[in-house]
């Protein structure tokens, strides 16, 4: 695990937002990825990677401590890893590359697009319709307490794609097979790239 030069922590005691793009893919082999690259936060624009493994392992990818510490007070991981880690997403292609990593996705075109609504909206309207159409949550508490609203604004289903492990192709894209246990909700059942802004409310002061 690479060494890390320690931020200076902040103080969150309310609501928090962030903005960005949620993409997410599975593969034959059982190997899953929920990939995050967040243009706009408390803690400026960063990226993370979920991963979930064939032997059912949760594993966060980033770049640094910080951002560990962030992701890891909202959902469960077995492993965190820091280290070299580029992700770039447009809303309509997202790359990875790090950790032996090599994924590349690419959406076609969008299939919604929902303006802005209040949270009351997104938890007790788009909640039930988005579990039913696609198996998602939009509304809920993670296991460390932290409610979440994800209210997403357009999202394309990946269309094409493919990723290697350490020179290894990893085959065709596929649906999730089995849930990565992170958090209170899963990704779309279809490899996605969705827009979204997430308000994030800690149960207490946290620092990070």
């Amino acid at each position: 695990m690479a060494s890390q030069a320690r931020i200076p922590y902040l103080l969150y005691v309310e609501d928090i937002q962030i903005k960005g793009t949620i993409s997410s893919v599975g593969f034959p082999d059982g190997n899953r990825f929920v990939i995050g690259h967040w243009t706009d936060s408390p803690i400026g624009e960063f990226s993370d990677l979920m991963w979930g493994t064939p032997d059912g392992k949760k594993i966060l990818l980033v770049t640094n401590e910080r951002i560990s510490n962030f992701v890891s007070a909202i959902y469960d991981f077995d492993e965190t890893r820091i280290g070299n880690l580029k992700i770039e997403s447009d809303g309509r292609s997202t790359f990875v590359s790090g950790f032996g990593l090599g994924i590349n996705l690419h959406g076609g075109g969008i299939r919604g697009f929902i303006p802005p609504r209040p949270l009351y909206f997104t938890r007790f309207v788009e909640n039930p319709i988005a579990s039913m159409a696609m198996g998602v949550q939009t509304f809920g508490t993670s296991s460390r307490g932290v409610m979440e609203w994800y209210q997403a604004r357009k999202w394309r289903w990946v269309t094409s794609g493919e990723a290697e492990l350490n020179g290894r192709s990893l085959g065709s894209l596929c649906p999730f097979l089995e849930p990565m246990g992170v958090g209170f909700s899963e990704p779309p059942r279809k490899p996605a790239i969705v827009e979204l802004q997430v308000t994030i409310r800690f149960p207490s002061p946290i620092t990070f």
